[in-house]
This record gives structure tokens, C-alpha cells and sequence, in this order.
């Protein structure tokens, strides 16, 4: 890198040490949003089928937790999206209190609260199976969570699902 050399240059001329910051990637960016994506269940088991009445698209999953310790959290406005411009938006009130997660499903349901579950109201998969981004955004249109996969890379056990944050 330029920087690294320059910096390293400027502290051999004055004897002094220099510290570099780097840019993380993408990936590992932390936002300050309390909700963030937990995992993503990307390639349904089974062979995927996208009939809303006998398909596997509701097993198709995004898990987004709210990662505060003191905060609830209306999911309402935030909106979840993939790499092709694939989007979901929260448009009715869904509470997060802190520690909780809601599982945004494919297909279509009845959002439940109560159950911490909501629909995309959409048969079709939004997840590819060899490799996406997903985005989640608040409803200011800030971003609040960002992973990039690769079904290679991330999905060791192959079972389709890879998990972020703990």
C-alpha cells in the first residue's frame, strides 16, 4: 500500500514507530445497529421447488437478532436485500426486545409477533445457492448489517446454513 509505505518511510527518516490503520473489508464492517443478520439457512434442504403449495421456499430462512442489552427494536422500515436488488420490507410493526430474533421466511404466512416470524409473501428463493450478499438496511436507508457468502467458503458442513454473530 501507498500509506504503508510512505508512513514507513516518515518513521525510518525520524526514528520514530508509525502506525498503520488498515481498512477492514466489507465483511467484517460492524455497523451500529443493534439488529443484525445471525444466520441465513441460504439453500433449503431438499431439491428446490418455488411452488407456493407444495415448494420448499419457506425453508429458505434469514435469522436477524436484536444484538442490544437494553433496547426494543421495531422491525418496521427496515428492509433486507440481496445482491441481484432481491428485496424484503418490514411494513407492519414487529418488536424486537433485546436479545430476540425474528426468522424472515420465504413463501407465504402470516406474520406472527408472537412467533417472531414474517413472510416475504414471495415464492420464489431470494438466497442463491453458490454465493450472494445480503444487506440489511434501517428504515432511515443506513445500513445496519452486511455478509457476502460463498457456498465454498462459509458452508463447511454443507448443510446450507451459515451463521454470523454469534
Amino acid at each position: 500500500m501507498r500509506i504503508r509505505s510512505v508512513l514507513a518511510v516518515a518513521a525510518a527518516m525520524t526514528g520514530t514507530v508509525a502506525a498503520v490503520v488498515v481498512a477492514a473489508p466489507a465483511q467484517a464492517t460492524e455497523y451500529s445497529s443493534a439488529l443484525k443478520i445471525k444466520g441465513v439457512q441460504y439453500d433449503a434442504p431438499g431439491r428446490d421447488s418455488n411452488s407456493c403449495t407444495k415448494g420448499n421456499a419457506k425453508n429458505e430462512y434469514l435469522t436477524i437478532k436484536n444484538y442490544s442489552r437494553g433496547t426494543r427494536v421495531n422491525l418496521k422500515g427496515y428492509v433486507v436485500k440481496d445482491a441481484s436488488g432481491n428485496r424484503f420490507r418490514f411494513s407492519a410493526d414487529h418488536y424486537l426486545e433485546p436479545g430476540d430474533y425474528v426468522t424472515l421466511r420465504g413463501g407465504k404466512g402470516t406474520e406472527s409477533d408472537a412467533k417472531n416470524v414474517a413472510y416475504r409473501q414471495n415464492c420464489n428463493f431470494i438466497w442463491n445457492n453458490d454465493k450472494d450478499t445480503i444487506y440489511l438496511y434501517l428504515p432511515s436507508g443506513a445500513r445496519a448489517d452486511v455478509h457476502a457468502y460463498t457456498k465454498a467458503r462459509d458452508d463447511r458442513d454443507g448443510n446450507g446454513y451459515i451463521s454470523y454473530h454469534g
